[in-house]
């Protein structure tokens, strides 16, 4: 147990890998592709052969360079490529291309949105560019197997300053920076393909008796969740809390120094795994087959002009501009082909909150069970208008227009033209729709005598008969004139 005058401050920096998403590898024409067969992918250069040269992927470079920007980096006009030197199996040059003194991207920072509604401004130290290691295959029964198809995939690492003190802050974070990613189009970011790990670097200052104790730095490796980094940084905050109790003086970072640890997922505990290696390790020196790279003003100006809004200032704009709620703007600015939907639909006429309800009602339901983007699910931004507008008309009520998304999403077509097909246009004639009412009146009179009471039940009752005539329509009556009926015959 902590003493109640002791003061326990996690400190957390985040280190991001992510893979870019371009055609091919960083320094040959290898295809960057997730889940072909092992080793199909690779070629005399990626695999480290002899007098093989490396070129540099200009993609890649412009998309690192775009996340930097985004990130209010410093973009550097001369940068260039060094080896990092070290023997794993599953890097067969025994060096990774990487860079060193001079990445391309640095002093940036991420404005984070919290869970209480709050920012946070997260600082980012550097975004460099290198090439990933390919993959240890632990499946056999007898050896370990290594795939080389990851091998040379452009890597952007992405360093944050130990501005995080809390597990809700590093989640929010890595949270914020995979919509990033995924917003400006350069990454899936998806971590069950490997797209996007983590590597929190954690210590505590504790202060008991006017005294600042901070404990050691413990670097975890290769998280590939959030909620493997979500049990990761509260099981090391834990850790080495106890730790230091048991030894206040002796459990220092002066005294213990760095460590990697990596994550047993089962055990749900962190494993010491070696001492932290210092760039000195690494024998890092500039790669003598690769130029460096020199990026113009007029380069670095075009990529800016491609970012547009950024997630935050987007969410803001509906929340003020649709009178959306933080939920739904929050939800609508995942990715920006969702928002862009919901941008045009508007721009052609509709309502954004009918359009919104539409995109994250049904539309939601079918990108969650498709795992798909709502943007993905086929319903373009014309016809989302259209429906919209036949809501907002009366035309259909909402149950029909649900009905009508599915349609679009499976078929594709006019909603109106779905609406016919499927009888779902609502009825309107006066005559039809009260011999509606006067059907659900006479079917039940208990709710009937509720509502002309006047009693606490009358809200509910009323509610019932509308839908018995709505169901007694199919869904085709519209609603306002079930409502007007029901009300002059009961005299509520």
């Amino acid at each position: 147990m902590s003493e109640t005058n002791e003061t326990i401050k996690p400190v957390v920096g985040l280190e991001i890998h992510v893979e870019l998403a371009t055609a091919t590898k960083m320094f040959c024409r290898c295809r960057n592709r997730f889940g072909d067969p092992p080793n199909t992918h690779v070629c005399p250069v990626c695999i480290g052969m002899p007098g093989v040269l490396p070129v540099m992927n200009r993609q890649a470079v412009e998309y690192a360079m775009k996340v930097g920007l985004a990130l209010h980096c410093t973009v550097a006009g001369f940068t260039k490529w060094d080896r990092k030197s070290y023997y794993y199996p599953d890097l067969p040059k025994n060096y990774q291309i990487s860079q060193y003194d001079l990445p391309l991207s640095a002093d940036g920072f991420l404005e984070v949105p919290l869970p209480d509604g709050t920012t946070r401004k997260i600082r980012v130290r550097r975004a460099h560019l290198e090439e990933d290691a390919g993959k240890n295959i632990h499946d056999k029964a007898s050896h370990t197997g290594v795939d080389l198809n990851r091998a040379g995939v452009p890597l952007l690492e992405i360093v944050s300053e130990p501005d995080m003190n809390a597990v809700e802050e590093v989640l929010a974070y890595a949270r914020a920076m995979q919509r990033l990613v995924r917003w400006l189009g350069v990454s899936e970011a998806n971590m069950q393909m490997g797209h996007m790990r983590f590597e929190p670097n954690i210590n505590l200052h504790i202060t008991r008796g006017g005294r600042t104790f901070k404990t050691p730095i413990c670097e975890v490796k290769n998280l590939n969740s959030f909620r493997a980094l979500e049990r990761t940084v509260a099981y090391e905050i834990q850790r080495q809390h106890a730790e230091w109790q048991a030894n206040p003086e002796g459990y220092s970072i002066d005294k213990v120094g760095k460590e990697n640890r990596g994550y047993d997922d089962e055990a749900g505990v962190t494993v010491f795994q070696r001492e932290k290696e210092e760039a000195h390790d690494y024998r890092y020196f500039p790669d003598p087959d690769l130029a460096p790279v020199l990026v113009s003003d007029e380069w670095r100006g075009g990529l800016a002009a491609q970012i547009g809004e950024l997630p935050l200032a987007r969410r803001a704009r509906y929340m003020e501009r649709y009178a959306l709620s933080f939920k739904e703007a929050d939800a609508l600015t995942q990715d920006a082909p969702t928002g862009d939907l919901l941008d045009t639909a508007v721009t052609d006429g509709a309502d954004a909150k009918r359009c919104a309800n539409l995109l994250l009602g049904r539309g939601a339901a079918i990108a969650n069970d498709r795992g798909y983007s709502i943007a993905e699910v086929g319903v373009t931004a014309g016809q989302l208008a259209e429906l919209a507008k036949m809501l907002s008309g009366g035309e259909v009520n909402a149950t029909a227009a649900d009905k009508i998304f599915v349609k679009l999403a499976e078929t594709g077509g006019s909603p109106r033209q779905v609406a016919e097909a499927e009888g779902l246009l609502a009825v309107s004639d006066a005559g039809q729709i009260s011999a509606w009412v006067d059907q659900a009146i006479a079917a039940n009179p208990k709710a009937v005598e509720d509502v002309r009471s006047g009693g606490k039940s009358q809200k509910k009752a009323f509610g019932f008969l509308m839908g018995q005539v709505m169901r007694l329509s199919g869904g085709a009556a519209a609603p306002a004139e079930v409502q007007r009926l029901l009300q002059q015959k009961l005299g509520s």
